[in-house]
């Protein structure tokens, strides 16, 4: 994950609780994207390091464990760099340019300027950090299976160039709900300042979700709502039981309760979920150089197999 600020919902959703759940069966390797981040904060870089930070907060309180995974800073191992330079010598640059994701952020993302090289090698370095380990797995969002699929196209291209098979074609990990939208019905982003965040305060999580855009057909609380076209009752979905869920679908279709009341229920349903996360989080973050020590411990073990990856890959490509 990329350090460019608060994780949200998505990040939890999409990410983290299935992270949780790989760490129980698989070793697991999980990095603090800080050179990604790099990418579109090149120009005011210093909350980077701030940010990586306060992100491992919200994935130690959503319950990554860094006893059973290896927690890591990807700049702090420089094989990742490597790896992505030599890689990038073989990517055309056709298969970069047709990157749906890259054509999206060029056109949503606006006082920064991302026409550069780093920007658009962005699954490169993407494919270097999941091949530097060996990943047969890897768990991902939507929005990121085209990149996988790249790394995929790069490792049987560099198969058919150097004829050893050092690396496995790394296959997409998605949880059910892989994708959530944010409080306008975009894709939920830090980017779009539309996310509800795990270190949201109570306060400020009402307020987002009194913002949330509802149903656009129901004008008058006496309008009879359209639960399947709404975004709030997706989130009832995904955080409620299904009996919250059946009960919200009838007062929404009978018009028996207004969209405000429904939002004002929904606030107190993520407070209430999120109360375990935020009150771990609020503890761990007390004590923020324990976070530095287990990067570090993370640091060692993923530098070994880094370092064993690339002495191979020198190898084969006759670098010494």
């Amino acid at each position: 994950m990329r350090p460019t600020g608060p994780l949200h919902l998505g990040h939890w959703l999409g990410a983290l609780d299935n992270w949780v759940s790989l760490q129980r069966d698989h070793e697991c390797f999980f990095m603090v994207a800080d050179l990604h981040a790099l990418m579109g904060e090149y120009e005011n870089p210093v909350s980077i390091h701030e940010n990586s930070v306060e992100m491992v907060l919200d994935w130690l309180a959503c319950g990554v464990d860094p006893e059973k995974s290896s927690l890591f800073v990807q700049s702090q191992i420089p094989e990742h760099s490597e790896l992505a330079m030599i890689l990038g010598m073989m990517t055309p640059l056709g298969w970069l340019e047709r990157n749906p994701t890259y054509k999206e952020q060029l056109r949503e993302i606006q006082g920064r300027d991302l026409t550069t090289y780093g920007f658009l090698g962005y699954p490169v370095l993407q494919a270097a950090d999941i091949l530097l380990y060996k990943a047969e797995k890897v768990p991902v969002g939507e929005d990121q299976l085209a990149h996988l699929e790249l790394s995929r196209e790069i490792v049987r291209r560099f198969k058919h160039f150097y004829k050893k098979d050092i690396f496995p074609e790394p296959q997409p990990l998605l949880t059910p709900q892989a994708k959530i939208l944010g409080t306008d019905r975009r894709k939920m982003s830090k980017s779009y300042g539309n996310a509800i965040n795990l270190s949201d305060s109570e306060e400020a999580t009402r307020k987002k979700v009194q913002s949330m855009i509802t149903d656009p057909a129901r004008v008058k609380i006496s309008d009879p709502g359209h639960p399947e076209i709404c975004n709030v009752y997706s989130y009832y979905k995904n955080f409620s039981s299904g009996t919250v869920v059946d009960e919200v679908y009838r007062w929404c279709t009978g018009a028996k309760k207004g969209c405000t009341d429904c939002k004002k229920s929904l606030a107190e349903t993520l407070i209430e979920k999120l109360s375990e996360i935020r009150r771990k989080r609020a503890k761990l973050a007390k004590d923020k150089e324990t976070v530095e020590d287990l990067l570090e411990k993370g640091r060692a073990r993923a530098s070994i197999v880094a370092r064993e990856t690339m002495s191979q890959v020198r190898t084969l490509l006759h670098l010494g």
